[in-house]
């Protein structure tokens, strides 16, 4: 499955910063994890850390899938408003889901101390809206937010356009949030866990999967045999290949980035992130070299909609932007598409599975990606570690909507 297209800029920036060995021989493992990119090796770490023994291996070279093309935006926010996924979920499993992508921030970021990874900044984040008949909605998300506790305020539209030049009737101003480069993280995260013993392969396809009572055992296209005492698939959006339940809908979303201008200050204040209530929604960030990256005009993936659309999309992009940044110059470099994966309820599908034995998911869907993954590390590592993690239920294969 392709998973991106055009030139995604982390890829452009980054290049191939490590090289990592591929699977030429068979192996044994008491935790094997499939899948390289950051929900890998954010399980990885954890389980580094925790002294168990394991093993990644990815089918591509590192990173080089959803992970490139991620637009690298930490928010507690899940796709579904929080008032609103009170009402799909139940009160406690809405707040509690935002309230752990929340804390998922500060851990991601006390990683990346640890490690000495340095790219990234913290950010406030404006949840905008466009339309005067959105106000009970904006109200509502507003107390909704606040109500979890967390540090939000409303924006009028004359606050919108004296603070940040933006057009636009209301917004959300959450205190809380994140720019990084996911890509280079992942790198970075198993450069670090290496060093602490974990093996990582690329470029070595997991061909076929056998669940076993006594273990699993997993077979690489170029027939070489590894075998785990347990397993963590991380392989997201490719999940269709291991699993035949239904748990997610593929989309493809487009994204486009400016030239740097580096020569600027902060081009709005506080270089906030920027997403709108629209469906599919626009999201905007600043880079570290002050470029513009905006993303959105997301429709169902097919071959056409990954391999051809992307400049096509891209020009529209420029239109979303030019109407709530007028004043903003945007002078394009990179534009690139990337899969995604939406479930019904906007939450991830975290821990195990009843038809594969051993077997534990860390399934970051939607636009919280990362935070997810942090997540899913943190339940997976206590479950393979035989501890109780409330916190499991929510994200269960089993749960249940309201």
């Amino acid at each position: 499955m392709e998973l991106t297209a055009g030139y995604p800029f982390w890829l452009m920036q980054d290049g191939l910063p490590f090289q990592y060995p591929k699977l030429l021989e068979n192996a044994s493992v008491p935790v094997a994890i499939i899948g390289g990119g950051i929900s890998g090796a954010l399980t990885a770490y954890y389980l580094t850390e925790a002294g168990i023994e394991c093993m990644l291996i990815d089918g591509r070279t590192i990173g080089l899938g959803s992970t490139c093309a991620s637009t690298s935006l930490l928010q507690y926010e899940l796709d579904i408003p929080l008032h609103q996924l009170i009402e799909r979920v139940g009160e406690y499993s809405a707040v509690k889901a935002y309230q752990l992508c929340g804390e998922s921030i500060d851990l991601l970021t006390g990683i990346m101390d640890k490690i000495g990874f340095t790219e990234y900044d913290l950010r406030n984040s404006l949840f905008l809206s466009t339309r005067k008949k959105q106000l009970s909605f904006m109200e509502a998300e507003y107390m909704a937010r606040k109500n979890a506790g967390f540090e939000v305020s409303m924006l009028s539209k004359k606050e919108l356009r004296d603070l940040y030049g933006l057009e636009g009737e209301y917004a959300i101003r959450s205190e809380k949030g994140a720019t990084i480069d996911a890509y280079a993280l992942t790198h970075a995260i198993l450069q670090y866990s290496i060093r602490k013993g974990l093996r990582v392969f690329d470029r070595s396809k997991v061909a076929a999967v056998q669940y076993r009572a006594a273990g699993i055992e997993l077979k690489t296209d170029e027939g070489f045999v590894i075998h785990a005492g347990k397993l963590v698939n991380a392989s997201g959006f490719e999940i269709v290949h291991f699993i035949s339940k239904d748990i997610m809908d593929l989309y493809c979303t487009y994204a486009l980035i400016s030239e740097s201008q580096t020569e600027k200050n902060l081009l709005w204040q506080d270089g906030a992130m920027i997403w709108n209530t629209e469906d599919p929604y626009l999201y905007i960030r600043l880079t570290k070299d002050n470029r513009i990256l905006v993303g959105g005009r997301d429709e169902r993936f097919s071959t056409k909609a990954s391999r051809s659309l992307y400049q096509k999309k891209g020009e529209l992009l420029q239109k979303d932007l030019k109407k709530i940044l007028p004043q903003i110059t945007f002078k394009p470099e990179f534009a690139w598409s990337g899969s995604f994966g939406k479930t019904k309820d906007a939450l991830p599908y975290i821990g195990t599975y009843v038809k594969t034995l051993h077997t534990y998911y860390a399934l970051g869907f939607g636009g919280n990606g990362i935070t997810f993954s942090v997540i899913a590390a943190e339940i997976i590592t206590d479950l393979i570690l035989g501890k109780r993690n409330d916190n499991a239920k929510i994200f269960a294969f089993e749960r249940n909507s309201k």
